[in-house]
């Protein structure tokens, strides 16, 4: 794969944009593909995104923006999507290029709600995209401090270690360090995970437990993280690299973290609806939480996920984040 193909950016949020920064140092062009025509005429007359990390301003001539998604598909070679999960379906629903012969990489931290599937399971069996086509972009790395430039780190996955290699390299600036994977599974499940576990730890915070709590339910997080990708996908996997143990702590107790919020608020005694209000961000850990909550319940030998059970009850069940975190406490260790 080489540096002559062209890439494009689908969505257009926080990690949307870092995204589309990080391509404009190594990139002449790049396709951009956005829903609201507001956003579009905003960032070409402005020369950045009026809801999403302001401060980055970028060179309209590099971008190739449209709010018709087939445009940017048919346009491109590689397809970055970073639509959230909840609303990836019905965008995709539009699409009707063909893009079998394209390169997909999943920015979405989460799964299809609608399926229970990877991003990539769905874009193989949807569009017919060969597994060796698919790639997931990981961090530790949040997108506010890709706009303040920040050294930060990614994990690209891709089972063509060329293909990895290429798009990290087009990622890939002084404050951008890359690295590539071939657990493609794996790491989309972690990415999906770990917004659960950070909102479990802003549970925590809400509640008022302190950083010793912190710590163990972090230690107990990525224990249980191995679990669930263990029955999901096995293959020989090292859990603390930073795609897996490094994204979580980061996303569990970083400043920057939506899902560690939206935790802290629901153990402040938020409703998820009036957080979500508030917020006026998505936050992925929601949806992810009811998909792994029912993935497992599909084993027949379910895993022991006790974290993911109880964000599970306060979230989807109405059940008092006190009293769960109550008895969550004596399960972990």
């Amino acid at each position: 794969m080489s540096d002559t193909k062209k890439y494009a950016v689908f969505g257009a949020g926080s990690w949307a944009t870092a995204i589309v920064k990080m391509l404009s140092e190594n990139l002449d062009e790049i396709g951009w593909y956005m829903r609201s025509a507001y956003t579009k005429e905003h960032l070409l007359k402005e020369q950045h995104n009026p809801s999403y990390l302001s401060s980055v301003e970028f060179h309209t001539e590099q971008l190739k923006l449209s709010n018709d998604i087939n445009e940017i598909a048919a346009w491109a070679d590689v397809l970055i999507f970073v639509i959230p999960s909840a609303f990836i379906h019905s965008e995709l629903e539009q699409l009707n290029v063909d893009i079998s012969n394209k390169t997909i990489v999943s920015a979405v931290k989460g799964i299809m709600p609608e399926s229970g599937k990877l991003v990539g399971e769905h874009f193989h069996d949807i569009y017919k995209i060969p597994f060796d086509h698919i790639a997931v972009i990981a961090g530790p790395c949040h997108a506010e401090e890709v706009a303040l430039e920040r050294l930060s780190y990614l994990t690209i996955s891709c089972a063509d270690k060329e293909k990895a290699e290429a798009i990290a390299k087009n990622l890939s600036s002084a404050y951008i360090k890359t690295k590539t994977s071939d657990d493609v599974i794996g790491i989309e499940y972690a990415v999906m995970l770990k917004n659960i576990y950070a909102i479990a730890a802003g549970i925590a915070h809400g509640l008022g437990y302190g950083d010793n709590f912190q710590s163990v339910l972090m230690s107990n997080a990525i224990r249980e993280m191995k679990r669930f990708i263990k029955k999901r996908h096995k293959m020989k996997r090292n859990i603390n690299n930073s795609a897996y143990l490094g994204d979580l702590l980061v996303t569990g107790y970083s400043v920057f973290s939506r899902n560690r919020m939206f935790g802290s608020m629901i153990g402040k005694g938020y409703t998820v609806k009036s957080a979500q209000m508030e917020m006026n961000m998505v936050a992925e850990g929601y949806y992810a939480t009811k998909s792994a909550h029912d993935l497992n319940k599909k084993n027949k030998r379910k895993t022991q996920l006790p974290i993911i059970k109880a964000v599970y009850d306060i979230l989807y069940e109405n059940k008092n984040p006190k009293k769960v975190f109550e008895k969550l406490v004596d399960k972990l260790d």
